[in-house]
């Protein structure tokens, strides 16, 4: 199927459609898996050809596959861009694309509520080769604009941000990138293209962790950058010599749950909305942070740039990690884990799944309260997910008690 016949077809209709009928074999229905690292050719010349780039065709799997090219193409149109390019994991996507575009001597600047490990990547791996680094005040656009006024390589974003929720005015920021003549990047996971698309606000590259809400099942690790064939040739060729490539078999279970993104991010969003309304009147809870409530302070900005405010949510408990381990062991719907976006629902502090590279003392200083909870929200029902809340606060308000 071609761009135009996408062209007035909607998000749902994409996920299901988009990048699938090149890719099919012996009449399937289902794009298959190919296994294969190589491929033969008996003409010599078109090997080269196709080697090349100047003719299309697979030659070895470090390059480029059948199945992992329906998956960039999925994503590419879902994204409106023009290129996409998988990789083995999210943070390989992030960090190659960072790689591609800066060397020794070069200013990136970007926000502190990044997620962790990309935070880690600007204070520890690219200042040690180098390149100048400046972290933000997030929600602060006029520090942002004046530092990427002062000259920058790269601007890199993230909206909304992991775990802290915060929200940035993308087509705001990304203007004043474009004028300073920087690349502009953004992290696009919490979003997901259901619900947002920075490309037309002004960005030059999104980048997802497609492990998460892409995936949707915890079961395939993947990242993906997509943008104009011009920057996703240069990200293109970092990957083909640095070889963090997507495997099939991931490429082919990212695929099959991305069929049903549309309906899953709806549900999970209902459900975040409603828990976050839950959340704010328990005397426990300190803050909750969801873009979707009027309170926060950036839901008007969310409200212009996205679609919906996503499955995403995060909560500071008063009584801070004495009252997470009272709390999380009596959630019954919940896994206790390292991931987000997936079919069931999962809860976590930030000390143990955004930020654990990160020291006490570095999420200080981000802002991250040890009290801090992220919840994703999966498919479950929301009336279970709010009952099973409201018993584990029970133990908690009820150990609360018998301790004062």
């Amino acid at each position: 199927m071609t761009d135009k016949q996408f062209r007035n077809v909607q998000d749902g209709t994409k996920a299901v459609w988009a990048g699938e009928k090149e890719s099919l074999a012996y009449n399937a229905t289902q794009v298959p898996v190919v296994f294969s690292v190589a491929y033969n050719y008996d003409d010599v010349d078109e090997w080269q050809e196709v080697a090349l780039g100047n003719k299309p065709g697979y030659t070895y799997n470090r390059m480029s596959n059948p199945t992992v090219k329906a998956f960039e193409e999925k994503v590419r149109i879902l994204e409106e861009a023009e290129e996409a390019v998988a990789f083995s994991s999210g943070m390989a996507a992030i960090s190659s694309t960072l790689y591609t575009f800066l060397k020794p001597g070069d200013r990136v600047v970007s926000v502190k509520d990044t997620y962790g490990g990309t935070n880690k990547i600007f204070t520890e791996f690219l200042p040690n080769i180098g390149v100048d680094v400046t972290l933000c005040n997030t929600g602060n656009h006029e520090e942002i604009e004046a530092e990427v006024n002062k000259g920058c390589k790269v601007l890199y974003l993230e909206s909304p941000t992991n775990p802290t929720m915060k929200i940035i005015d993308i087509e705001r920021i990304a203007k004043a990138g474009k004028s300073a003549g920087a690349v502009v990047i953004i992290d696009n996971t919490f979003a997901t293209p259901i619900n947002q698309n920075p490309l037309q606000l002004g960005v030059d590259l999104v980048i997802h962790s497609a492990t998460k809400f892409l995936s949707g099942h915890a079961d395939a690790l993947g990242g993906v950058v997509c943008g104009s064939k011009e920057l996703m040739q240069q990200v293109y060729h970092y990957r083909e010599i640095n070889g963090a490539t997507m495997d099939p078999m991931s490429a082919y279970l990212i695929l099959r749950g991305m069929k049903t993104l549309k309906l899953r991010i709806r549900q999970q969003e209902r459900s975040a909305f409603e828990i976050a309304k839950f959340l704010q009147k328990k005397e426990a809870v300190e803050a909750v942070y969801y873009p979707g409530l009027e309170t926060h302070p950036h839901h008007h900005i969310a409200k212009k740039q996205m679609k919906g405010f996503g499955g995403i949510l995060s909560f500071v408990l008063k009584g801070e990690m004495e009252a997470i381990k009272i709390l999380l062991p009596k959630l019954t719907y919940a896994n206790k884990a390292g991931n987000l976006g997936a079919v069931e629902t999962i809860y976590g502090p930030a000390r143990t799944t955004s930020h654990v590279e990160c020291t006490l003392e570095e999420r200080k200083a981000l802002g991250i309260s040890e009290g801090l909870v992220r919840i994703s929200v999966g498919i479950e029902d929301t009336e279970d997910l709010i009952a099973d809340l409201e018993q584990a606060f029970a133990h908690l308000e009820s150990a609360s008690s018998i301790s004062n």
